[in-house]
């Protein structure tokens, strides 16, 4: 019992460094390249998170399948991709209020690209611990899970109060943050690699995970889960500014909300962290297809109280806005990634990990991001500062929310998840004496 406890404890702390080092920048990275003057390229840097996920993981994935260990390659991509933030970093202190888009964004782009692929790297170093332990992935994983989300948190508070969500200093923080986890996954259980000496190349390379599309349900799965998708990034490149932006509107200067958006924002996470708690019995009762749609529509109610609210006698409508974040989010990352290692044979769980994040990270965030910049371009930033910027911030934010009900309704009506009623007939088998129902595994709490 203390072995496990112990696990646990040690997957939280990786937990918590990984998504600090995001947290760090993710919803403020936008704020300091409009002081910059690189507010029309916040789409840039934001898309090219989806643009190395559609690659990345999917490579980095398969090392550690193959090659190299988990824990291991995880070590290696947080030392590159906090070496290459901190040049960042350091070339936006020397440029000052000079800073060019080049520069700052090739070093960024490097710097991502290793992280990206650290998310799902995560995932199977804690799946494969908990699994050798003889723990249940889906009742003990989203604990340990929820203590990324309060480093992201602390984070994100560290950068607000420090005010370095208005400069260079928080890529900083995240390269600290970055090498301090590159010396601590040295530390974690082993995760062994498959190197099958029979099999096809493409077996060898660890491309089978392909060949889940060949499923119909999981074809279906990874297509909704990529337009799903196309939400991830969006307040997170725009939350902050948009916010920010109501101190140009005398009205809402001063209000607390518009001087403090990452702190506001970070009740967002705040939610996360109750949500993922609720996973595993809204994931038993409800199946995946529920807790899906839970997402689906979830995203509609943070996009739709962003186009109604504002920090001043409608900050009640931000707030509703933060608390649904955390259904939006946690109900469609971390029960996708649950639901996606359950369908998958153990030895292509970080190839299947990968794949995941190329069609929500890679694929749906990259063609969300530059499409809501495009819009957001038209609709926000061809206007001057004020009420008129702030007019077209509320257009915006509806059209996403019409975006994310459409998927939705298409969800509910294509998808088609039988789990649930093979539990029932097994559990029927079981209770008229067959026997049938001590057969079902730990894939049905899926």
């Amino acid at each position: 019992m203390k072995s496990k406890f112990a696990l646990k404890v040690r997957l939280a702390a990786m937990s918590f460094l990984e998504f600090a080092i995001w947290g760090a920048y993710l919803t403020s990275l936008g704020n300091y390249l409009g002081r910059v003057g690189l507010a029309n390229d916040i789409k840039w840097f934001y898309a090219v998170q989806g643009i190395v996920s559609m690659f990345m993981p999917a490579i980095i994935g398969i090392i550690a399948d193959r090659w190299i260990h988990a824990q291991r390659m995880l070590s290696l991509c947080h030392l590159l991709g906090g070496i290459f933030m901190g040049a960042a970093g350091w070339y936006g202190m020397t440029a000052g209020d000079s800073v060019e888009f080049g520069p700052l964004f090739w070093l960024y782009t490097i710097s991502v690209a290793f992280f990206m692929p650290t998310i799902g790297l995560s995932n199977s170093v804690a799946y494969s611990g908990l699994s050798k332990a003889g723990m249940d992935t889906v009742k003990d994983f989203p604990p340990i899970r929820v203590f990324g989300t309060i480093g992201f948190i602390c984070a994100m508070l560290f950068v607000n109060f420090t005010q370095y969500q208005t400069n260079y200093h928080q890529l900083f923080t995240s390269a600290v943050l970055s090498i301090a986890l590159c010396v601590y996954a040295l530390t974690l259980p082993d995760c062994p690699t498959d190197k099958g000496s029979s099999g096809s190349l493409a077996e060898a390379l660890g491309l089978k995970a392909f060949a889940l599309f060949k499923q119909k349900k999981m074809a279906i799965f990874f297509i909704f889960s990529m337009l799903l998708g196309v939400s991830l990034q969006i307040t997170n490149g725009y939350g902050n500014i948009f916010i920010t932006s109501f101190q140009n509107v005398a009205e809402f200067a001063d209000s607390w909300g518009a001087q403090n958006a990452n702190a506001l924002i970070s009740l967002s996470q705040m939610s996360e962290t109750l949500c993922i708690l609720l996973i595993p019995f809204c994931l038993k009762k409800f199946g995946i297809k529920g807790v899906m749609l839970m997402s689906m529509f979830a995203w509609v109610g943070r996009f739709g109280f962003f186009g109604l609210g504002n920090p001043g006698d409608l900050v009640w409508l931000f707030v509703l806005s933060m608390i649904v974040y955390g259904v939006a989010f946690d109900f469609f990352n971390v029960s996708g990634s649950l639901y996606v290692d359950k369908e998958t044979d153990p030895s292509l769980r970080s190839s299947a990990q990968g794949l995941f994040m190329i069609m929500t990270n890679g694929l749906g965030a990259t063609i969300g991001t530059l499409c809501a910049g495009e819009l957001l371009d038209a609709l926000v930033f061809s206007r001057p500062a004020g009420a008129e910027q702030i007019a077209g911030w509320h257009e915006s934010w509806l059209i996403f929310a019409a975006y994310a009900l459409v998927v939705g309704v298409l969800f509910a009506f294509i998808f088609k998840d039988n789990r649930k009623a093979e539990i029932k007939e097994r559990q029927a088998a079981d209770d008229s004496g067959t026997g049938a129902g001590s057969m079902i595994d730990d894939k049905d709490k899926i």
